[in-house]
């Protein structure tokens, strides 16, 4: 591939809709050498599960911090501001590959120095700060990427950025851990506050963490680590390896649905998911090719922990199993649930001008599984909805407005029910004219079909 070809993978559900498993399908079909990372951070989970060569055994990682293409030999990832970093786990990741096989993936790596950095007081705080809503949880993957960017918002000032683990001489290591107390000490003074005494022992050992004044040096230790293997990157250099001939992947995180501006208002990410975001963050390299944006679904609907979810459905838990997702830990409770023509409609619309759309887990229908289609709903506040009203971007208010309708609609389905993926397709015909360039029947890129 003697040109240069850029494109984007973004989800238009609630995440877990096959992002990961569609870039390592495009990375090996259009022989992508790079993969960058340009929004969310350490929260992501996006599981590639590979073919077995020669009668062997298949390899599965869920990547979180590398690009879902790492798997395939010599493919590059780059970590794009605004990705969040979490230095730390990005090395318990590499690790992680390693057992798979990859013993390369961190001199694959490239990090903007720009790069904001998530400490271990970001982590803390941001748990302390979910369990003090108790009912009235936001939901988290908890590690700590949301808090990091409120805090850099509210104090620039104490931002950290990858940059500022590569210095090695005493003054720059004193600044830097000067830096992470004062992280600390304003964490510490916004959550004393508002904890109850008797808490919980959850919540005090998140605050035990924000009381450590020696954790910092540990912490830095080791995150320094990361910079010496895998040293920070200049705009330039990023610019010339994006620039190389061939095929460069943009690799989403989330889902539109999610989204800081455009999903439901608490139950949000701190990050965008939309054209307009990996536009914004690929506008300093002057590409010379446009970005194709592809938006990637799931044959049905699903959504990790709190928010509103009009047609979820108990009782597609045993008849659609879940490996690589489960209701422990920070995430909270995975939740299924049906097609939903007015969500597809809103994320058509808020994710900006699409290429094409890539289906996932159609094998559902294989399995002799039947899904209704939620052509609209009704609400006991009005008439029949059948789409969402697109606010402002930054209105929050409307955003939790739209909250409120969904957590009170009642999906409305077609009185036909859907028996196969063309089913399926058809009706994903009636709401969008952009065309299926790959579906998914399985796991692994072997089980895509497509151009």
């Amino acid at each position: 591939m003697s040109e240069t070809r850029y494109a984007s993978v973004l989800g238009l559900g609630f995440g877990d809709c096959g992002k990961g498993h569609f870039v390592d399908a495009l990375t090996r079909r259009w022989q992508a050498h790079t993969v960058v990372r340009f929004s969310g951070g350490a929260q992501a989970g996006h599981n590639v599960v590979t073919s077995a060569d020669g009668g062997g055994v298949g390899r599965h990682h869920t990547f979180s911090q590398f690009g879902a293409g790492t798997l395939v030999p010599g493919t590059r990832t780059v970590l794009l501001d605004p990705m969040v970093l979490h230095p730390t786990a990005l090395l318990v990741e590499a690790e992680a590959l390693a057992r798979t096989g990859v013993h390369d993936a961190l001199s694959r790596l490239m990090i903007d120095a720009r790069c904001r950095i998530t400490t271990p007081y970001h982590q803390a705080a941001g748990r302390a700060r979910e369990f003090l809503r108790g009912d009235s949880a936001h939901g988290t993957c908890g590690v700590g990427v949301g808090e990091t960017v409120r805090h850099a918002l509210a104090h620039p000032d104490q931002a950290m950025r990858y940059a500022d683990l590569s210095g090695v001489n005493a003054s720059h290591v004193r600044e830097q851990l000067d830096k992470l107390n004062s992280i600390r000490e304003t964490l510490l003074a916004e959550l004393s506050p508002l904890c109850p005494q008797n808490g919980g022992e959850a919540l005090a050992v998140e605050m035990q963490t924000l009381q450590d004044v020696s954790l910092a040096g540990k912490w830095f230790n080791v995150a320094r680590a990361l910079a010496r293997q895998c040293a920070p990157v200049s705009i330039e250099m990023m610019g010339d390896q994006l620039k190389q001939p061939g095929c460069v992947l943009f690799e989403g995180a989330q889902g539109v649905l999610l989204d800081e501006w455009r999903g439901f208002h608490p139950h949000t990410t701190w990050s965008s998911i939309t054209t307009a975001a990996v536009e914004a963050a690929a506008a300093c390299f002057d590409l010379a090719a446009p970005i194709g944006h592809y938006g990637v679904l799931r044959s049905y609907l699903t959504r990790h922990g709190a928010g509103p979810f009009p047609t979820h459905d108990e009782s597609l838990n045993d008849l659609l199993p879940e490996p690589h997702n489960h209701s422990e830990g920070w995430q909270g409770r995975f939740r299924r649930g049906h097609p939903d023509a007015v969500l597809l409609r809103y994320a058509l619309e808020v994710t900006g001008p699409l290429n094409g759309l890539l289906v996932s887990h159609l094998d559902v229908f294989q399995r002799g599984t039947s899904l209704q289609w939620c052509e609209g709903y009704s609400n006991p506040f009005s008439s029949i909805i059948d789409r969402l009203p697109i606010g402002v971007r930054g209105d929050l208010s409307h955003q939790s407005m739209l909250t409120s309708l969904l957590e009170s609609a009642r999906p409305r389905y077609a009185l036909d029910s859907m028996h196969s993926d063309r089913d399926y397709l058809d009706r994903i015909a009636s709401v969008t004219e952009l065309p299926v360039v790959f579906r998914s029947y399985g796991n692994t890129s072997a089980t895509i079909r497509g151009q």
